[in-house]
């Protein structure tokens, strides 16, 4: 008995199989969209510091200005509009060259309106300056 096959009959294979291929994509994505968050929110930073100590200031020459959630400015508990801040800074470092300024921020504060008040301090051209902040 003969046996008669189709071994001489070779054929190459001229579809490429793409489901394994697929679902180690898709495995993958989705390790990454588990991981990403978790390294973001965990986050190490270090503080930077200086070695050199910075000079002392004299009591006399620091202006303190608050701020309050609702932008309302006060330099040494005299309220000052916004618009004339400015000019204000520009007054006091007149008086006095080496005037230091402690801004004391409220905390529910947005940080926006806390970078207007620093580029009024700029505009004044002090460059002395602190944020007070509070231990916990």
């Amino acid at each position: 008995m003969r046996r008669y096959s189709n071994r001489t009959q070779f054929s190459t294979l001229s579809e490429i199989n793409v489901t394994p291929l697929l679902d180690l994509a898709f495995v993958l994505l989705i390790i990454f969209m588990i991981t990403t968050p978790l390294l973001e929110n965990s986050m190490n930073l270090v503080i930077p510091s200086s070695g050199v100590a910075s000079a002392a200031v004299n009591k006399s020459q620091v202006q303190i200005i608050s701020i309050d959630r609702d932008a309302n400015i006060k330099i040494n508990d005299e309220r000052v509009d916004a618009d004339s801040l400015t000019t204000r800074l520009l007054e006091l470092k007149r008086v006095n060259p080496d005037l230091a300024i402690v801004i004391r921020p409220d905390r529910e504060l947005p940080v926006q309106k806390l970078v207007t008040l620093m580029d009024s301090l700029q505009r004044a051209e002090i460059t002395k300056i602190g944020i007070a902040t509070k231990a916990q």
